[in-house]
């Protein structure tokens, strides 16, 4: 593939990411003016000024707005260029430090509402490890490829449920410190997994 044709792919990744950012945004504040129960999906593509048929090319449903985004195309190519002498820890760690970091004051706000509202409704909670579960199968697939194993190797999946089980429990110490910095949270919590979790 062309160092063109992957710049396209890229900025038409980031466009969508994007999209689906600002929907979101939307979304979260119909969920605090009205409730999450009380919000519709109509009343959410009004607020986008987009339309329903539109929103679904997005999302699924209204619980999908919540736990769906549009990062995991960045994180596969923010890992595949990684250098080769880097550990798969260090790899799929700063290719996840640097999504974040491209990521505006907004956007990090409108995260930081989104995991609050995903820790506080069952329902969002409950969709959020099904998405979980499809990142773990995504690592498997980066990670498998990059040191040469099967994606269903013990070891690769061991890895990459490591990596969804750093992300769950800064996805709960957020929820509970909000004021907290996630890109940092997520960082110092990936030094500790690479440093063998000295406690």
């Amino acid at each position: 593939m062309s160092t063109d044709i992957k710049q396209k792919i890229g900025l038409r990744e980031r466009k969508k990411a994007k999209t689906m950012a600002s929907v979101q945004m939307h979304a979260l504040r119909l969920f605090r003016e009205l409730g999450y129960n009380a919000t519709t999906v109509e009343q959410i593509a009004e607020a986008a000024e987009i339309s329903p048929s539109t929103f679904f090319r997005y999302f699924s449903n209204k619980e999908d707005v919540m736990i769906t985004d549009n990062y995991d195309p960045l994180l596969i190519a923010a890992f595949e260029d990684q250098p080769p002498e880097l550990s798969p820890l260090q790899a799929v760690r700063n290719a996840i430090m640097s999504g974040m970091t491209d990521m505006s004051a907004e956007e990090m706000e409108t995260m930081r509402e989104r995991n609050q509202l995903i820790m506080t409704v069952p329902a969002l909670r409950a969709a959020t490890l099904n998405n979980l579960t499809q990142t773990m199968q995504l690592l498997t697939e980066m990670v498998a490829k990059r040191v040469g194993l099967k994606p269903d190797d013990l070891a690769v999946r061991t890895f990459a449920g490591a990596i969804v089980g750093v992300n769950i429990s800064v996805m709960f110490y957020y929820a509970e410190n909000p004021a907290a910095d996630f890109a940092k949270l997520m960082d110092e919590a990936l030094a500790k997994l690479e440093d063998g979790l000295p406690l």
